[in-house]
């Protein structure tokens, strides 16, 4: 499956790219939105990109190919002032995370992402994680059930989270839960019927929460714009796609402190949306919010 950047026009007019400028792609992914920054800093512009999949640096190094200079690194943009300091580039113009999966982990990366294929119960988004690196199969074979509730509810808000706890703790008392489809069958069982025909697929919420535990996702996102703000010149702009209320209210409540404390204006008031013709297009779209800032001089 093609991978459709998100957001597209939103993000490349929100941001005011010119050429010449030092773009930072914090999440290259399938390399669409890198592509068409690209196109407007030009060969005279750098466009530095960031991700943890082997796989997404190749992809972009063909993409972006004779369009702009760029310096992609194989890292966790938690990692980006470390990433930016090896690239030699002190400052940037501007920012962009979208913190949504790549059609390419979905589809392609056999992690266990995607509860529409029976693969390991991995969901790292490092191809080749460290034998120390949590997974998926470890939290739900060797967690407590009070700790699998928690997480399902809080980074997942499913209303079932005990009860899917509860029938994790009793199936893995009778073999490991090894794949996605093992997770998915429990998940069946401990959800009411009328549940497990609503639009949105029942293992959504606990798949979501067990990535997000795994990746440190909001810990990731939070000092990633604390240390990208560092890096932004006044008068640049960062940009960040979420994909559920978690990470939006994270985003939305950095925004509102630099705001709030002088050194930001708010470029969107609330939140860009996909319309109904993008949605259609990319049904994965549906749930994307666009938050935009741009660095000003503080007020002291």
């Amino acid at each position: 499956m093609a991978h459709i950047p998100v957001l597209l026009k939103e993000v490349i007019e929100g941001l005011n790219l010119k050429p010449g400028m030092v773009v930072l792609d914090a999440t290259l992914g399938g390399a669409g939105h890198s592509k068409e920054m690209c196109k407007l800093i030009g060969k005279e512009g750098l466009l530095v990109g960031i991700d943890e999949d082997k796989a997404a640096i190749g992809r972009a190094e063909v993409a972006l190919k004779d369009l702009c200079r760029f310096n992609l690194f194989l890292s966790n943009f938690r990692e980006l002032s470390t990433v930016l300091q090896s690239a030699g580039v002190p400052q940037i113009d501007a920012a962009l995370f979208d913190l949504g999966l790549s059609s390419f982990q979905l589809e392609e990366s056999k992690r266990g992402f995607t509860f529409l294929k029976d693969e390991p119960l991995m969901m790292t988004f490092e191809e080749a994680p460290s034998e120390d690196k949590l997974t998926a199969g470890e939290i739900v074979n060797e967690w407590a059930e009070e700790s699998l509730a928690d997480i399902i509810y809080g980074y997942g808000g499913e209303r079932y989270a005990r009860r899917i706890a509860k029938g994790i703790v009793e199936a893995r008392e009778k073999k490991p839960i090894e794949t996605t489809f093992e997770l998915v069958e429990i998940i069946r069982n401990s959800v009411p019927v009328i549940y497990q025909k609503r639009r949105i697929h029942f293992a959504t919420k606990t798949f979501q929460a067990l990535r997000i535990t795994v990746n440190d996702e909001i810990g990731a996102v939070k000092k990633a714009l604390e240390d990208v703000w560092g890096k932004v010149k006044v008068g640049g702009r960062v940009a960040v796609i979420s994909f559920h209320e978690i990470e939006d209210r994270a985003v939305k409540t950095f925004f509102k402190g630099r705001k709030e404390f002088g050194d930001a204006k708010l470029i969107t008031k609330k939140p860009i949306v996909p319309g109904e013709d993008e949605v259609l297009e990319n049904p994965r779209s549906r749930s994307s919010k666009l938050r935009i800032a741009e660095k000003i001089n503080a007020i002291i």
